[in-house]
This record gives C-alpha cells, structure tokens and sequence, in this order.
C-alpha cells in the first residue's frame, strides 16, 4: 500500500465476536499511525453458519483505508467439529489452513520488500486478547500450576470451595470456574494457547487501566510477555438505527429515560413493574450448540404465557435478535439483563447501563463475578447460573421468576452501582482519547512495531 512503512498480518480465530474485536483493533492501529497498514485473514467456521459466512464474505468484500481482508482457502478437507472433544477438533481445523496461512504471509512479506524475513519466516509476533485481563490472568495461573509445579488440574477445576487467583482481589468460587475448563480437552487447549502467548513480544487486551487496575498490576514481575491495555475497543455501528427495528426505536423515543430492560422471563419482568424490551430467541438442541447459533421464534407466543404480550403492550415489547449497541446507545434504557460476554460488559460501560449478570457458559460467570464481586459495576441476578449447552441429559436449572423480579429491581434502583457505572462511563472514553491510559499504550506498540522495520 502506498506510503506504507509497516504491515501487520492478524489472524482471528473463525468466531465473530473474534474476527469483530480484531477488525476494530486494526481500525484502532491504522488511525493512530497512517504509516501501518494491516492484512486480515479471514478463515470460514468448521460448521455451517450461515450468518458468520455472510458476515465473513462481506468483509472480504469491504474495501477500508490501510486494512484488506484476504480469505484463507483450506488445502485439505476439514476435520469435523467434535462436541465431545471441541478444542482439539478446533485446533484441528485451524491447522488444516496453516499451509495457505503460510502462502499468504511469504505474499504479503514479499509485496512489502521484507524479503530477509521472508526467508527466515519468523517475523516479531504480538498477540490481541480481545476478553480481559483477569480472565487472562486466571488462564496463565493454571498454566503456571501445570507447568511450574505440576499440579492436577482435572482434580484442581472440578474441586469445591474457592481458589485464589492473582489477578482477582477476591478468592474465586469455583462454583464460576469456567466449565470447558474442567475437563482434559479443555485444559490442555488452555495450556497449549498460554505456551504461544509466552513466545510473543507483547499481549494487547481489550480493558483499560482504570477499569482493571489490579489485574493488570497481577502481571508485573512475572516471566510471562509485557500486557497492554488497549480498550475498549469496541464495534460501535450499531448506534445507527437498523430500519427493521424501527418500530422498537419509535417505542423507545416515547418513553422516558432509563426505563426499558432486556432479556429474560415472562412473569418475572411483568412482576418486576419496569418497562422492557425482551430480546426473545430459540437456542439449538445442545448436541447443535456447537454448529448452529440462535434463531429467532416465527412466533414467540407459543413459549410465552397465555395473554402476556396483552398484558404488556403498554410497558414492554418482545423482539428476536436485538440490535445491542444501538439499545445501549438509546437514552430510554436504565438497565441490562446480560448473559456477560466481554464485549456486552464494555459496551455496558461505554453507555453508562448498569448490568444485572445472568451468565450462561464460557468465562461469563468469571466475567459476572468480576463485575459483581470485583469492581461492583453490576448487580447479582444469578452469577453462578450455568446453562448445561452441552449435556442434553444433564439437569436443568430454572431461574426463577421471583429472583428474575429481584435482580430487576435491583438494577433499576441501587444508585450506587448506577453511580460507580456512570464514573466508568467517563473513564472508558477518557482513557482512549488523546492523553489517555490505552491510547499511551497503543502508542507505545505502535512505536514498538515501527522500531522493528525502520
């Protein structure tokens, strides 16, 4: 690219939200330093998703100034996803491309005159951890546990009680331990990622320094790369309006502010007496949780109680997949049901909407306590609530509508999380503007990576 000094080269891994958050960090890169240009490669799901495959073309097809995206064709027939065994068959497929990963990196090295390092092919790598730190943190604790002192980790994930983890101020119920974890395939997924972190010049993570001061502070003195704080970043087109949520916006702008409330059940946010917007979607069999994502109801009263979209017309409205950031974004809304992704977190904050966590899987429950525990930037709806996706003979817990009715209430009224989200607010923004923590820190990688090639 013209006037290019530099080329960055990121490879997500095919899941949206990662491919997302990597496409904004590289936006966040190329207007710091106009010298940077960056290559994406873009590889398809190893399942069909038809919404993540448009997704991924159509990125293909963007034309953005100082950022291309390139797809990676596989050389070889993909190995299937496995649920029993998902990071090995994962890891599997993301090596199935590593021939084409190859091919296109000896491309762009050789297009941008870095033929020496095209021989020896072993440019300087970082890495983008789009969750935060103190989940990062927790993975490079069980990694040290294994590696330095041979500890059982199976024994370890799936005792009771509390464990003690450096980057969290509090002991850690293990009743939020993550559940891919507590199991072999799991772990040895976690160990193996930690081991590539190790060999890179530094780790970018999506958080910022005042929101997660002691998480951060957790990894000086260790032997593992230097942590930048370089958030939130954040994929903010949603704030403009989609017209097929329309009616939703019209509804919105007639009610007064911080009133409206997502996701969750019928009798539970009829009790609760506060207005709502309920994003209402059908969730796949769980042995299809891995290939096919959720789906909105052709007609979402056939699982609502009898007469409950009558009863609610005037306070609340059901809707299937919702456009989140312009919700967020929208004056009406005073509070958010969330299942506690990272990205919905930041974005939260970004808004100033205070959170009540209702997480399902994943790190979500460590995302929950965090904000709950942690940082009391949230209130309890049910942090420890986990979604058995996986085991469709497993129990089912049932969240009642009694603490769905508590949580909300909750939300809506302790003025002292609300004030305490408001300050982060400010802060999230602060500390991406000129002079600020991660905008310090963008600046010091960009400085970092120019050194390398100037």
């Amino acid at each position: 690219m013209e006037n290019t000094v530099a080329e960055l080269v990121f490879i997500p891994a095919p899941a949206v939200g990662d491919i997302m958050s990597t496409v904004e960090m590289a936006k966040v890169l190329v207007k710091c330093d106009q010298r940077l240009s960056v290559t994406v490669l873009l590889m398809n799901p190893p399942f069909s998703i038809l919404a993540l495959t448009t997704y991924i073309e159509s990125l293909a097809k963007n034309i953005l100034e100082h950022i291309r995206f390139v797809q990676v064709p596989q050389e070889q027939t993909p190995p299937k996803l496995d649920p029993i065994a998902p990071f090995i068959s994962f890891t599997e497929f993301i090596n199935s491309h590593c021939k084409s990963v190859r091919n296109i990196l000896k491309d762009v090295m050789d297009q941008t005159g870095c033929s020496r390092v095209a021989d020896e092919f072993n440019p300087p790598t970082d890495v983008y951890f789009p969750s935060n730190a103190a989940f990062l943190g927790f993975k490079l604790h069980f990694e040290t546990l294994y590696v330095d002192q041979n500890q059982d980790l199976i024994e370890l994930a799936n005792s009771e009680g509390e464990i003690v983890i450096p980057s969290f101020v509090n002991p850690i119920p293990m009743k939020v331990f993550p559940d891919p974890y507590q199991k072999q395939d799991g772990l040895d997924f976690l160990i193996c990622a930690i081991g590539k972190m190790r060999k890179a010049k530094g780790i970018m993570v999506n958080t910022f320094l005042e929101l997660e001061t002691h998480a951060m502070k957790s990894f000086s003195g260790t032997n593992f790369p230097p942590v930048y704080p370089v958030g939130p970043v954040l994929n903010l087109d949603g704030v403009i309006r989609i017209v097929d949520e329309s009616d939703v916006f019209s509804w919105l702008d007639s009610q007064p502010p911080s009133s409206a409330q997502v996701k969750e059940i019928a009798r539970g946010l009829e009790q609760s007496g506060h207005r709502f917007v309920w994003s209402l979607r059908r969730l796949p069999p769980p042995e299809q949780s891995f290939q096919v994502l959720p789906d909105d109801y052709d007609d979402p009263r056939v699982v609502l109680p009898d007469g409950f979209q009558e009863r609610t017309s005037g306070i609340g409205r059901v809707i299937g997949w919702a456009p989140q950031v312009s919700l967020l974004a929208h004056e009406a809304v005073g509070g958010f049901v969330s299942h506690c992704g990272w990205n919905s977190m930041l974005e939260s904050l970004w808004f100033g909407v205070p959170t009540a966590t209702l997480p399902m899987y994943w790190e979500q429950q460590m995302n929950a306590f965090e904000m709950v525990v942690e940082l009391r930037l949230a209130v309890d709806l049910k942090l420890d609530y986990k979604m058995n996706v996986h085991n469709s003979e497993g129990d089912m817990v049932i969240v009642t509508a009694e603490e769905i009715e508590t949580g909300i209430r909750q939300l809506m009224e302790n003025k002292e999380v609300r004030a305490k989200v408001k300050e982060m607010n400010k802060m999230s923004r602060e500390t991406v503007a000129k002079g600020g923590s991660s905008y310090s820190s963008v600046g010091y990688i960009l400085k970092e990576i120019m050194t390398n090639v100037i």
